[in-house]
């Protein structure tokens, strides 16, 4: 498993991605390196079907299934280069795991995303932890609300 791929250059990435495919058991294709590079160049949140309608749009001569992408998709979360939120019965949305730790606002109504930092939130889980006496390794903060979209 891939510990951290935050403030990797893309062909850094890929490197990591070509091992992690020989130890799975997985050719390396281009349509699987479409995908990547996708995740890579849009800092969005996509779900598996928005991801593969931009792969077909950027990638039009790229034979690439749906079925690939989920895969695709699939061993990136389970290796720790991607990540995802999930919607519980309208799925998940991912995102590529390189950018710093950050948390999100999630919209009920629409499914938008914001990210957001902010330290004195980071500060606070240490403290809770430290009283607890429990080592945190990691955490994922999720918000969920209505966005000033929907609002009005």
């Amino acid at each position: 498993m891939i510990k951290s791929i935050e403030n990797l250059s893309y062909e850094e990435l890929l490197e990591k991605f070509k091992v992690l495919l020989k130890a799975n058991n997985l050719k390396y294709t281009t349509q699987r390196e479409a995908i990547l590079k996708t995740l890579y160049d849009h800092p969005d949140h996509f779900t598996p079907e928005n991801l593969y309608m931009l792969v077909k749009e950027n990638y039009p001569d790229l034979n690439t299934g749906i079925t690939t992408v989920y895969r695709t998709l699939n061993l990136l979360e389970e290796n720790n280069i991607a990540t995802s939120i999930s919607f519980g019965s309208a799925g998940k949305k991912f995102e590529l795991g390189n950018k710093p730790h950050h948390d999100h606002l999630i919209c009920e109504e629409c499914g938008d995303i914001v990210e957001f930092e902010n330290d004195e939130i980071e500060k606070l889980q240490d403290k809770i932890a430290k009283m607890h006496d429990f080592k945190l390794t990691n955490h994922l903060m999720q918000l969920y609300g209505i966005c000033k979209k929907c609002q009005d």
